[in-house]
């Protein structure tokens, strides 16, 4: 990509971060994977920030900003607005440099995430309803009372950081080929980015550097094409942890200049990650920390190598993956919902339950009624089935198709 005419930190700088936040984090382990591997075609090994500290990598940037303010600007305290990682990275940054932290979230915030960034000892304002509103309150709140804002990712000292996760990759695995990172607004891919295309290039080595954004709320590729920051409008999505509207203006400038290529992913895709990363490594992650690998089920990753796919947080509320890890089944074809027209007479429940064991799947949920747009003496079932993957659902719909009923599969879980 275009050189930018932005230098960021350089690597003594970021080889000093280190230092300074190595007393915060704790080492977070390189997993192989290979079911990952078979899927890509070359060795892809996971990098486990979601096992970090706060449960995201946002401890290092928070750390190596709050250890840098003066003596006057601590006693005066920090603030920050979140709604999740960052807030619980300021919180305990706070907390372990003797720093009252005050953190805006908005009023919905999940419960898990706001009693987390309690227990690091944060005072938690609730302000708004979405985070701009909560970004809004803690500005005035920065203005009013002299605290210092920390910013999530548009500041050199974040970058700095977040840096330092390049560095322990590259020390994990010197090897490493291809490294693919999630983007929001660009603090912990700017950072990692500039760390591993200097430390790299010192050994003569080149190591590509892939981004990865959720598609419906991908500012970075308009504002590559585009050679400067544009702002999109940000459609729903469940990797909300990653949804900004504009890159980083300190971020934008080392994106162009030292990552290789960003691509998108679908929700469907985020949601088929989850459940690979529960089933087969183990892990738990929030959707945005699991682009990376959504990334390469979605074959966006060509020519890669030896490829770490990093694993960015792991907070996600219970209630949230229960429903995410639903959609996820259903988009592997593990998880069939039918609608069925049966004739309104006795017994026909115990067929269709018999049809089902025949096929040996299993009725997870049943909803029968009679009220709708159809004949006097029909009636409607709905059943979900849970199956062992596209084919054993296509076995499953044909036994129904067989038997002479009039079935659809229906998509809206």
């Amino acid at each position: 990509m275009a050189r930018a005419t932005y230098h960021g930190p350089d690597l003594a700088e970021i080889e000093a971060a280190r230092d300074v936040v190595r007393c915060v984090i704790q080492p977070t382990p390189l997993e192989y994977s290979r079911n990952l591997t078979q899927i890509l075609g070359s060795d892809v090994y996971l990098k486990c920030e979601n096992l970090q500290r706060t449960g995201s990598y946002k401890i290092r940037g928070a750390y190596n900003f709050i250890s840098q303010l003066t003596p006057a600007e601590r006693k005066k305290g920090v603030v920050a607005a979140s709604a999740g990682n960052h807030a619980q990275g300021v919180a305990l940054a706070a907390r372990e440099l003797g720093i009252t932290a005050t953190i805006f979230m908005p009023v919905g915030v999940a419960l898990p995430k706001l009693e987390a960034t309690q227990g690091y000892g944060a005072n938690v304002v609730l302000a708004g309803n979405i985070f701009n509103e909560s970004l809004t309150a803690a500005r005035a709140h920065a203005t009013k009372t002299g605290a210092v804002f920390v910013p999530p990712f548009d500041d050199e000292k974040i970058v700095a950081g977040q840096a330092t996760l390049g560095l322990d990759i590259l020390d994990d695995l010197p090897v490493v080929d291809t490294i693919v990172v999630p983007i929001g607004g660009g603090g912990l891919i700017s950072g990692l980015a500039t760390a591993v295309k200097l430390k790299s290039a010192q050994v003569g080595r080149s190591v590509r550097v892939i981004g990865v954004q959720a598609e419906n709320a991908a500012a970075y590729p308009p504002s590559l094409k585009a050679g400067k920051a544009v702002t999109i409008d940000v459609k729903p999505t469940i990797s909300d942890g990653i949804a900004v509207a504009t890159p980083g203006k300190v971020n934008f400038p080392l994106v162009q200049e030292f990552v290789d290529e960003v691509v998108t992913v679908s929700d469907d895709a985020v949601a088929r990650a989850l459940v690979l990363l529960l089933e087969r490594a183990k892990l738990v992650a929030e959707p945005a920390g699991a682009v990376s690998v959504a990334a390469i089920l979605e074959g966006k990753i060509k020519h890669a190598g030896t490829t770490v796919a990093l694993v960015s947080g792991g907070n996600i509320d219970p209630m949230l993956m229960q429903r995410i890890v639903a959609h996820g089944l259903a988009a592997s074809e593990r998880y069939l919902k039918l609608r069925i027209m049966l004739p309104d007479r006795p017994g026909q429940l115990a067929e269709t339950a018999r049809l089902v064991a025949d096929a040996n799947a299993n009725v997870v949920e049943v909803l029968h009624t009679r009220h709708g747009k159809f004949q006097i003496n029909e009636a409607e079932l709905e059943l979900h089935i849970e199956t062992r993957g596209p084919d054993h659902s296509k076995a499953v719909m044909k036994k129904f198709h067989d038997a002479g009923y009039q079935v659809r599969q229906i998509d809206d879980i």
